[in-house]
């Protein structure tokens, strides 16, 4: 059975006008053709819908109980018609990325407003995780695509560079290592570093491996590892050690008595990459996201221009 909307709409026609003539004219159609549809609907289901007499036509039992079905199925294929004009013209839709707080909290909240301002209808769901479940919700399918610091290249996901991210020494303002030696604006050294209490993210998150790949061999004086780079900027202003912290987190530590100092070692720079599915296109919203983050990508860390280094 393969039953044609054009067969749908004469069916309710008819049963609407219940004449041929004003049936076909509504569905611009001469009555040859209109009454071939009829006929070929009722060959199809195996029933008549219709009984016909020179002056009325009239639904048969059996019409009457297809009414039902039909106006349901015509409504269902409007509002299904109407649900894909919606999401590509955008008016409509939904979008789910997933990336790493650091940039959730400081790059991508201002994105977002400006995406929202031209795309209201658009539903917006962020997870801002650590780049492994990152990988993860886009290999699943929960997120259409990831801005995560692994380059995740496999049969299933492709990665492309999105941006790089220095790191910051995080001081307080008292501490030695808050301003250069006289007369040498120089970065800090990994020796330098060594020399304090030094506290640590989680081994898991990527802000750790980068730093720890670039420390290697050199043994630091830990004194703590925490999960939330809220909890190392505290720790750091009450006096317990100093951090080590890529640009885009230094929105965190944009408080009184905390000094930052780029550290500028060649080896130390976190990538981060736009991870999506090969096998998958991405939807009008998810593609029209996916643009303006590309093109609005971050250049200098949030919060730059103001910056504290110790003269």
């Amino acid at each position: 059975m393969n039953i044609s909307t054009r067969q749908i709409d004469a069916f309710l026609a008819l049963a609407a006008q219940r004449n041929f003539t004003r049936a076909a004219m509504q569905c611009h159609l001469s009555q040859p053709a209109f009454s071939a549809l009829i006929r070929a609907l009722e060959e199809d289901l195996g029933i008549r819908l219709f009984d016909r007499s020179t002056r009325h036509v009239e639904l048969t039992a059996a019409g009457a109980n297809f009414m039902e079905s039909a106006q349901r199925i015509r409504t269902e294929m409007d509002a299904a018609v109407a649900s894909m004009r919606d999401e590509a013209t955008l008016r409509r839709g939904r979008v789910a990325i997933a990336l790493l707080p650091s940039l959730a909290a400081g790059w991508l909240p201002e994105r977002l407003a400006e995406f929202h301002q031209h795309h209201p209808g658009v539903e917006l769901e962020i997870a801002d995780v650590l780049s492994e479940p990152c990988i993860a919700m886009v290999a699943s399918g929960k997120a259409d695509f990831a801005l995560a610091a692994i380059r995740a290249d496999t049969p299933d996901l492709q990665a492309e560079p999105f941006c790089s991210d220095e790191y910051h020494l995080v001081c307080r303002d008292d501490h030695p290592l808050a301003k250069a030696p006289r007369g040498r604006r120089r970065p800090v050294s990994v020796a330098e570093l060594a020399q304090w209490p030094f506290i640590h993210m989680a081994r898991h998150s990527s802000v750790r491996q980068f730093l720890e790949a670039a420390l290697h061999p050199q043994p630091m004086k830990s004194v703590m590892e925490v999960e939330q780079l809220a909890t190392v900027m505290g720790m750091v202003r009450a006096g317990l050690g100093i951090s080590a912290i890529p640009s885009l987190t230094l929105f965190h530590f944009q408080q009184p008595g905390l000094v930052t100092r780029p550290l500028l070692w060649p080896e130390l720079t976190r990538q981060i990459y736009l991870v999506r599915r090969r096998d998958r296109s991405l939807s009008s919203a998810a593609q029209a996201l996916y643009t303006q983050l590309m093109t609005h990508r971050p250049t200098e860390a949030p919060g730059s221009a103001v910056r504290r280094e110790l003269p």
